[in-house]
């Protein structure tokens, strides 16, 4: 009996992608969250707050409309 993998949401979209770059917003996990979303951490998300990413997702479907293009649809099981 293994351990099994349990994936986290993703910060911004919510989705059950596990870290890393999420395939559905393309938000990179940095470990930001809803007590610092208003920072800009530079970093993997450039110039993003987690707010404003967030804000983007709703509007655009990924995380800067400049990523729609690189993001798809989350599956069934990543669906929060």
């Amino acid at each position: 009996m293994g351990v099994q993998w349990v994936p986290s949401a993703c910060p911004c979209c919510a989705s059950l992608t596990g870290g890393g770059t999420c395939p559905v917003c393309f938000w990179t996990d940095d470990g930001q969250s809803d007590a610092d979303a208003d920072v800009v951490r530079g970093g993997p998300n450039g110039d993003l707050s987690l707010t404003l990413a967030r804000l983007n997702f709703a509007v655009y479907g990924a995380s800067h409309p400049r990523y729609q293009d690189m993001v798809r649809p989350a599956r069934p099981e990543e669906r929060p």
